[in-house]
């Protein structure tokens, strides 16, 4: 059995998906449906049960292990990065993710939690995953502080010479369309683009970079899962890594590629950014991809063009939308 928490949001049910690509159905999916449309994202996809995050706690507080687990992939969690209450993020995302860490280790069982490049802030401190910077790392919000919080016990415990922590930097694709503002502005964009023809930015407010060229690192969901799923083939491969392409793109970048995939000449247009969100934004992510590298993983990571032609043209521009339709 595969348990999969957080297995009807974004990147929990692509990797859903892909265990069932791999021809794995035996799968436990543990989340928290609630109101939105999440469930949709489960629809097309192969599992063996579902079970409410609160049952599964119980589960938890026993100690036991009915489902005879052989990988539990925890990426679960409230991942609002505008989340005001510090309390719930301590006990949704630290305290129930140490209490999956240890479930998983008593019972030998592999574990491939989903940390968050949010740990990095500002990124003046680069965006290494090596073990020897972790606490040094200064997150800008709450839920980047949860994160870090939990690979910071894992380091001190040991227990992250037993598990793969996966820092994701800015993914995209399909499954996430419940998110409401925490889509990908690739989502976004698309809707936008029909709807105005023209497509929104920020303005820039640091002198090194133009509107529009503030850098992320966007990484398409396929890539992510294709990750995770060597990680469950390999182990021995663990720790702290980055997910990402390794390599930075300008926010216009994203824009052009998303109008090409709509065949439309790009009409941009820049915004003045909210005052709250200047001390907080960050200019330039990049993923340090060579700690993953070194343990083996080969794949090539897809181009943002690709990526962005696929997820258009191939889901978006659908009536059904999401992976597995």
């Amino acid at each position: 059995m595969y348990i999969v928490t957080g297995g009807a949001g974004f990147i929990g049910s692509a990797m859903v998906w892909k265990l069932n690509q791999m021809g794995v159905t035996d799968i436990l999916v543990v989340d928290e449906l609630g109101r939105d449309e999440k469930w949709k994202n489960l629809v097309n996809l192969k599992y063996e049960d579902y079970l409410h995050k609160d049952q599964f706690f119980k589960m938890l507080l026993k100690g036991e292990d009915p489902f005879e687990t052989d990988a539990v992939i925890h990426m679960g969690a409230n991942s609002s990065t505008t989340e005001p209450d510090a309390d719930h993020l301590m006990e949704n995302n630290y305290r129930y993710t140490q209490m999956l860490c240890r479930f998983a280790l008593n019972h030998g069982v592999r574990m491939i939690n989903a940390s968050s490049a949010a740990t990095y802030g500002d990124g003046s401190l680069g965006f290494s995953d090596d073990h020897a910077g972790l606490e040094r790392l200064k997150p800008l919000n709450m839920y980047g502080y949860s994160k870090q919080l939990f690979d910071l016990w894992a380091l001190r415990s040991g227990a992250l010479e037993r598990l793969a922590s996966l820092k994701f930097f800015n993914v995209f694709g399909p499954n996430e369309f419940h998110k409401g503002d925490m889509m990908s502005v690739i989502c976004k964009a698309r809707k936008q683009i029909r709807e105005t023809g023209r497509m929104r930015l920020f303005k820039s407010y640091h002198p090194d970079y133009p509107d529009g060229g503030q850098m992320r690192d966007f990484v398409w969901v396929k890539d992510c899962v294709d990750v995770m799923w060597w990680l469950l083939e390999h182990p021995e491969a663990n720790g702290v890594f980055n997910v990402g392409t390794g390599k930075a793109r300008t926010w216009n970048d994203l824009a052009r590629a998303v109008f090409a995939a709509l065949s439309l000449e790009p009409v941009i247009e820049y915004m003045e950014m909210p005052e709250g969100l200047r001390g907080k934004y960050q200019y330039f992510t990049q993923a340090e991809m060579g700690k993953l590298r070194a343990a083996g993983y080969e794949a090539p990571f897809t181009s943002l063009e690709d990526a962005a032609r696929e997820y258009v043209r191939d889901y978006l521009e659908r009536e059904d939308p999401h992976l597995g339709n």
